[in-house]
Formats: C-alpha cells, sequence, structure tokens
C-alpha cells in the first residue's frame, strides 16, 4: 500500500517533443489522477542508437517549453546529467529511494510496451511501476509474450489518436514548413531560433 503521491513518468528522446506528446501526458494525469507528471528527457537514448539526436540541452528546453503552464507536470533533467545510456529503471530506483511511499507509473506508448523486454532490467522495471499504456485506436495494448507470462500492473489510456510524431516534425523543420500545428508555438519558435533539424546545405 502506497502512502505518498502518485507520479507518472514519461520518458523519451523528446527530439522534438510536439502536442501528442502533451496529450498523452494530459491524458495520463488526468484519467488516473497523478499528484504530477515527470518528463523525462533521456541524456543517451540507447534505442536511438546510429541516429543522431539534438542536444540534451535543446531537448530539455524544448520540453520545458512544451509543458509551461501544464498544471502538474515537471521536468526532470537527471537522466540528461547522469553518464552513460538512459536507462529507466535508474531514475525509478532514485525516485524510489528519494520518495519512499509513493506510487510510479510509467507511461508508454503501445510500441514501447511491446518491446519492455529488451528494456535494460526489464522485470525489475514492471515489478517496480503501474504501467499506464496508450493503445492504438480501436486495439487493446499487445505485450511481448515474455512480459505476457509476468505478472504486472497495466491501465489502459482512453486517448484518441493524435496524428503526429518526432519522425514527422523533422522532416517538416527540414522541408521548412510551419511547425505550430505539430509542436505548439513556443516550440515551434525554439526551434527555428536554433535552426535545428533543418536539412543539410548542398555540397
Amino acid at each position: 500500500m502506497t502512502t505518498g503521491p502518485t507520479i507518472g513518468l514519461f520518458g523519451g528522446s523528446f527530439d522534438p517533443p510536439h502536442l501528442g506528446h502533451v496529450a498523452l501526458a494530459r491524458q495520463a494525469r488526468d484519467q488516473l489522477a497523478l499528484d504530477e507528471v515527470r518528463w523525462l528527457p533521456a541524456g543517451e537514448p540507447w534505442q536511438k542508437a546510429g541516429r543522431v539526436v539534438a542536444a540534451a540541452a535543446d531537448r530539455v528546453a524544448m520540453v520545458a517549453l512544451a509543458i509551461a503552464g501544464e498544471h502538474g507536470m515537471v521536468l526532470d533533467e537527471r537522466e540528461t546529467r547522469r553518464a552513460g545510456p538512459s536507462y529507466t529503471i535508474d531514475t525509478v530506483d532514485d525516485l524510489r529511494a528519494e520518495c519512499p511511499g509513493a506510487a510510479l507509473v510509467l507511461v508508454v506508448g503501445q510500441d514501447q510496451y511491446a518491446g519492455l523486454p529488451t528494456w535494460h532490467r526489464w522485470r525489475d522495471l514492471v515489478d517496480a511501476v503501474t504501467l499506464a499504456v496508450a493503445g492504438r485506436a480501436g486495439e487493446a495494448p499487445r505485450p511481448a509474450p515474455e512480459l505476457a507470462a509476468r505478472p504486472h500492473r497495466v491501465v489502459v489510456l482512453d486517448l484518441p489518436p493524435v496524428p503526429v510524431s518526432s519522425t514527422a516534425v523533422r522532416a517538416a523543420a527540414a522541408a521548412g514548413a510551419d511547425l505550430q500545428a505539430l509542436v505548439g508555438p513556443a516550440v515551434a519558435g525554439y526551434i527555428a531560433r536554433r535552426g535545428l533539424y533543418r536539412a543539410p546545405s548542398p555540397a
């Protein structure tokens, strides 16, 4: 039985954070009555190996802009300050020590849920948290067989489909498109000022 707050953990590369991320965080906060949602930009996103991501300082700054004014949403920079790959279980271990009695809810999408057995110390992770999964429209979230065979706590988030992805935002930025409808005006302005995701200049 928990005696402390209920904390949502929302991690990712956030390269960049977009309105779909915000919608998911809001749904988790409201549906599950979370006391707070901690956005955790990854320092070294091990799942993005082979792809260059924007500097951690830029991704942190964009998350701060994306959640400005959002009740109960907090930017947690610990994974960008930690040396080495960003493993969620390390953050969970930290928070269990910092906030004994807190209930931890890990907010993930269907793809992350299906791939959880590839995560570092995934068994320890699913034992320590409740998984809040955003299923695809009309589909119940499906775990990998290894996860299905292990008892775990899971709730499905009632999130309407949001047709935006970080990949699409980067492609739109490279094409010089207006990004406000994808990321909001504050993040769009930051991307423009910093010249992020621009297509390489012709040789």
